[in-house]
């Protein structure tokens, strides 16, 4: 299982618009078969950071999740959406692993 976390640079007081395009996306990613966990946006200290986080099952899995969400009318709403209201300063991706959790194995040395 793999991480998805995007993390946003906004526009500061954008947070309507980012509101508008993490509902938009709460639909088509589950929708082209990834797991949500779910986008976050700013509510005190920084106006210009907020996160988008999901899972999927591997790498493979996410590219296969890719060209479904670009193929999709969601998807491609929310994309031109984000373009026409010039929001996103900046997107970054990582993917990561979970590597700590109640059910994670102590490894002691």
């Amino acid at each position: 299982m793999i991480t998805c976390f995007i993390r946003y640079e906004l526009e500061p007081f954008s947070q309507e618009a980012f509101g508008c395009y993490a509902r938009m996306w709460g639909q088509a990613i589950p929708a082209c078969g990834a797991d949500l966990i779910g986008y976050f946006g700013p509510h005190e200290g920084s106006l210009t950071t907020a996160y988008g986080v999901y899972t999927l099952e591997s790498l493979a899995a996410y590219e296969a999740y890719r060209a479904r969400l670009k193929a999709s009318e969601a998807g491609r709403a929310a994309f031109a959406f984000a373009r026409k209201e010039g929001f996103i300063r900046r997107e970054d991706r990582i993917f990561l692993t979970l590597q700590s959790a109640p059910h994670a194995p102590v490894v002691t040395t």
